[in-house]
């Protein structure tokens, strides 16, 4: 509020006060009307003088407010201003010191664009004299190239391609060495751990070794038995024959059958049917087939828990039913004579001992080592390696896919990426590469002999090579002035590549290159 405020203030309170005097005036008119007109008037008189005097003080004292008010104010639009002038005086301060700073820094600038100016005529004149340099530097090259020619008699390109094929030739050199050197340094420890840790599953397991046939045998408890087998007109032996699928042969051997056919599963049937048809005595077409019949359901059975003991030994659980079954059918199955089932167990406890001595998960690598030859109960029934074709099987019913590529890659139908599956594959190697584990005819064994040192003679600077050991190992005997010890080790490497490129082997081939100085003089 301001002073002109107050002032109005003041009038209309004094204007109030007087017309409340007069309005009071009038009521005691009215009032006393019935009193004497003299004495009335003088009441009106002093409360109209009281009023004036009253409206008189306020004025008064709006006035004084409102001087005070105006002082008030006066003294603060000083102060303000005041504070203004010295806010302005210090703004201008700062701007004064920044034009001194924008200056300066002209300045500066001023003078580093004339130093670069400076420096780059100078970079300018360095650079025209290196070029003038380097013209010279390519004349004399140029120059010490065609006396170089002219010397040598050789082209530039001509002396390139020398200068690369010695390189070529001393790097060669200089890679067998470090070849043989990392060779001998690996051998020291990767072999003698490699060697202790299986030399220690062989010997923690002990396996034995059955030799499967194409035959079986029935022992009789006659020859008369002989003729109620045959049956009137051979109707007996036909039906038995049709129902199993396989041969029945009964020659002059003594009380016995033998039983001929390429089908295990089939042939075990027979014999449990052809046994249970001897020991009833009822032996006619329709009872032929009922016990075939029955003899089936018991193979069937059988099948099943020869898989869940496989499982229960070895102490691997959660197996699909149907893997344990086509586990079990491979107790019918062989390879190189060896047994499919009983093959399958041996690799898995020494996936097991090899395991525990590294450090994996030992049951996962039975589980592997058991499951390594499930294709081969149906390699016979679907095209393809029994490798992809049990890693298929085993996916379909749910293996880890550790288990599955430990499956495909243990005969190389998948390049081997982890540990477990470097170990199926030294298992498997293992149990089918020890002595009497498996066997094969005599033409073959000769065959695969003749083809080892036919393919180490193949190769440059081979004098002479010799199978041994059953094919399992390979010497290699090398002329010494056309091979040298850096070269043998390439020629070794060389040599084993293209037997596991054109050869069907089991197990591992050993590669031996022998180099020899032999000095010859005679005493005469």
């Amino acid at each position: 509020m301001n002073g002109t405020d107050t002032i109005l203030v003041a009038l209309i309170a004094a204007a109030v006060a007087a017309g409340a005097g007069f309005m009071i005036g009038n009521i005691w008119r009215k009032k006393l009307a019935g009193t004497s007109v003299s004495k009335a008037e003088e009441q009106a008189a002093r409360l109209v003088e009281d009023a004036r005097r009253e409206a008189e003080a306020l004025t008064r004292e709006a006035n004084l407010q409102a001087k005070d008010v105006v002082f008030q104010a006066k003294a603060e639009f000083e102060r303000e201003t005041k504070d203004k002038r010295r806010e302005q005086q210090t703004l201008e301060k700062r701007l004064l010191q920044k034009e001194e700073n924008l200056d300066n820094k002209m300045n500066m600038l001023d003078q580093r664009d004339a130093e670069l100016v400076k420096r780059e005529q100078t970079l300018m004149t360095r650079d025209q004299g290196l070029s003038q340099k380097e013209e010279k530097l390519n004349q004399l090259a140029e120059e010490g190239r065609r006396k170089l020619e002219e010397i040598s008699g050789m082209t530039a390109a001509e002396a390139k391609k020398s200068l690369m094929e010695a390189m070529e030739s001393e790097a060669k050199l200089d890679a067998a060495k470090k070849i043989k050197a990392i060779e001998e340094e690996a051998r020291e420890t990767a072999d003698k751990k490699s060697k202790e840790i299986m030399a220690l599953a062989i010997q923690r397991y002990a396996g034995e070794y059955v030799a499967e046939r194409t035959v079986s045998v029935v022992s009789l408890p006659s020859d008369e038995m002989k003729g109620r087998i045959i049956g009137r007109e051979g109707r007996n032996i036909r039906a038995l024959e049709a129902a199993t699928g396989i041969d029945l042969i009964i020659d002059d051997t003594p009380e016995a059958v033998i039983l001929s056919g390429f089908n295990p599963v089939r042939r075990e049937v027979a014999k449990i049917a052809l046994e249970k048809l001897i020991t009833d005595g009822r032996i006619h077409p329709g009872r032929i087939e009922e016990v075939v019949n029955k003899a089936e359901e018991e193979v069937e059975q059988a099948i099943k828990e020869a898989g869940e003991q496989a499982a229960f030994d070895l102490g691997v659980h959660g197996i699909h039913p149907e893997i344990l079954k086509l586990i079990g059918r491979l107790r019918y199955r062989t390879s190189y004579s060896q047994n499919i089932y009983l093959h399958s167990l041996e690799v898995a406890f020494l996936c097991g001992i090899m395991a525990a001595e590294l450090g994996i998960n030992v049951k996962q690598a039975k589980r592997a080592g058991l499951l390594h030859d499930l294709g081969k109960a149906v390699d016979h029934e679907v095209e393809g390696s029994h490798a992809v074709i049990g890693a298929e099987l085993a996916r379909k019913y749910g293996e880890s896919p550790k288990i599955v590529h430990a499956i495909m890659a243990h005969h190389e139908d998948e390049k081997p990426s982890t540990v477990l599956a470097v170990l199926v594959q030294a298992a498997d190697a293992l149990s089918g590469a020890r002595p009497g584990a498996r066997r094969e005819m005599m033409e073959t064994y000769v065959k695969r002999l003749e083809d080892l040192e036919r393919i180490a003679t193949s190769f440059n600077g081979v004098s002479n090579s010799f199978a041994i050991q059953a094919g399992r190992e390979i010497r290699v005997m090398v002329s010494s002035d056309q091979v040298s010890d850096e070269q043998s080790i390439v020629l070794a490497k060389d040599i084993a590549k293209k037997i596991e490129a054109e050869m069907t082997y089991p197990g591992q081939i050993k590669v031996n290159v022998i180099r020899e100085t032999r000095a010859t003089e005679y005493a005469r």
